[in-house]
């Protein structure tokens, strides 16, 4: 392959340590391993302040809109959230409310999740994959979901978490080997400038 893919991976954990980052690292030193990619990671925990104020995009100070106009831009997006009420954290949706939503047609999703039990290793199915169905981007086939058990304090420990996401990486290289797709966001974006 001669193009690197832009990766954003985006951390959903509002505190660190953080397991939710710990998965996160690993999908994406996982997919370095299988493919040229260059990445940016966006933690969730650091931007927070700046982004909850936010009612409108125009409202975001230049750093946080650079990472909105980041994921805006990826070839391949690792979205990870650690679960709260059976569902990925306000703060998570608040950001995605801010995208654009013509933004990630067509552009691949990994997601993953962290929980205290596997009793919330839906919440991929369930709230994950809406959530992206609606941008209209690709959903990879294999989600990772990670619980408190599958670590030893801040660090991966089971080794049926390392052999999904090996599995969930071995799924997604076919589907994101020739980068970002010309999609219709872009176009119309060149048609306004």
């Amino acid at each position: 392959m001669s193009k690197r893919l832009n990766v954003v991976a985006i951390s959903g954990g509002l505190q660190r340590p953080s397991r939710t980052l710990v998965l996160v690292e690993q999908i994406l030193a996982s997919l370095g391993n299988a493919l040229a990619i260059d990445t940016r990671l966006i933690e969730l925990g650091e931007i927070g302040p700046r982004l909850a104020g936010a009612l409108h995009r125009s409202q975001l100070p230049a750093e946080v809109e650079a990472q909105i106009q980041a994921i805006e831009s990826a070839d391949l997006l690792v979205v990870a959230s650690p679960v709260y009420r059976a569902s990925f954290t306000g703060l998570f949706k608040h950001l995605f409310d801010l995208v654009h939503h013509e933004a990630l047609i067509e552009v691949p999703v990994l997601l993953a999740a962290t929980g205290g039990s596997d009793r919330h290793a839906l919440v991929i199915d369930h709230q994950l994959r809406p959530l992206f169905s609606f941008f209209q981007a690709r959903t990879l086939p294999i989600g990772v979901y990670a619980s408190e058990a599958d670590f030893r304090g801040y660090e991966i420990a089971n080794p049926a978490l390392q052999a999904r996401i090996a599995l969930a990486i071995e799924r997604a290289v076919p589907w994101v080997h020739g980068g970002r797709s010309s999609a219709p966001f872009q176009q119309a974006t060149a048609l306004a400038a």
